[in-house]
């Protein structure tokens, strides 16, 4: 069974015509491994990625990993990148460079005719827009009401940055911003947000991109270093010491309510609905990951 939207943290991209570098990849275990027929395949090479999409699919299901790929804009190569997605049956598609809710509908269109021409079940067929230009990041909600096939939005960071006409840096103050902008509209979308790769290697650095991250509320992050999927999956789980926190909450919030005092009072903070609602949430996702409660307190 596939893993739910909500349960994919970790979103690598690997060269589509690199088979160690997808090899690698899967081998990390990542949530999802795209494997990228955009910019990490040069244009003399698209063919041979396209060759390699059914075996990645596999490498991929051997290794619990969700395939995907992600595909050249339909007004260029990307007709082929999509036959070569379908045949293989991977269900997740990335859109370059998406600029429009056109583009969205043309490419829900063609994924409908190769589902029916493949016999599978119309609509089973995610796709996942990548947010490039400050012009897409301003059009999420029409991007999303395109086709209900839209479960997730991917913001790039070099694209990003070279739209805003800046730098990047270790810091990425310059996509300070950007990043809370995209997640904020796909929010109230409805899309998993998935916070843009993270393209420096220092341990330090990528601490501080997470603690941003997290933070801010991301549920889903994408990467180019397998080295760093394990730690950004466990900087994206919850905690047994924030789960412990959560229970603790809720226990305190429901007797007060049982009891008829209210507000309820934590630790001298109050504790209004949200935040119950919040720690309720915390460990719904905790189970949908599969993390398994911690021990109750003696």
């Amino acid at each position: 069974m596939q893993r739910p939207i909500a349960a994919r943290r970790t979103w690598i991209f690997a060269a589509g015509a690199d088979e160690a570098a997808l090899r690698r990849a899967a081998e990390a275990r990542p949530d999802v491994l795209i494997q990228d027929l955009e910019d990490f395949t040069p244009p003399q090479l698209k063919l041979q990625a396209r060759l390699l999409c059914r075996p990645t699919a596999d490498l991929c299901r051997e290794a619990g990993v969700i395939p995907a790929l992600r595909i050249n804009p339909l007004e260029h190569v990307g007709h082929d990148d999509l036959a070569a997605a379908m045949q293989a049956g991977i269900g997740v598609i990335l859109l370059a460079k998406t600029a429009g809710p056109e583009q969205v509908a043309a490419l829900d269109r063609a994924i409908t005719r190769h589902e029916r021409d493949l016999g599978r079940a119309v609509g089973a067929t995610e796709i996942v827009p990548n947010v490039e230009t400050a012009a897409a990041l301003v059009r999420i909600t029409s991007l999303a009401e395109a086709s209900s096939r839209v479960t997730a939005m991917l913001m790039a960071s070099e694209d990003m940055a070279a739209d805003l006409g800046v730098g990047r840096t270790a810091g990425s103050e310059e996509l300070a911003y950007a990043r809370s902008r995209f997640l904020f509209e796909c929010v109230a979308a409805g899309v998993l947000a998935i916070d843009c790769p993270y393209t420096f290697s220092r341990r330090e650095d990528i601490d501080r991109d997470l603690a941003f991250a997290v933070a801010r509320g991301f549920k889903a992050k994408a990467l180019v270093d397998p080295a760093q999927v394990a730690h950004v999956n466990d900087r994206l789980t919850p905690s047994e010491a924030q789960m412990k926190a959560a229970r603790r909450l809720i226990s305190v919030f429901e007797q007060a309510r049982a009891d008829g005092r209210t507000p309820a009072e934590l630790d001298g903070h109050r504790i209004e609905v949200p935040s119950y609602k919040a720690a309720l949430r915390l460990l719904e996702r905790a189970a949908v990951l599969g993390v398994a409660p911690p021990a109750s307190e003696p």
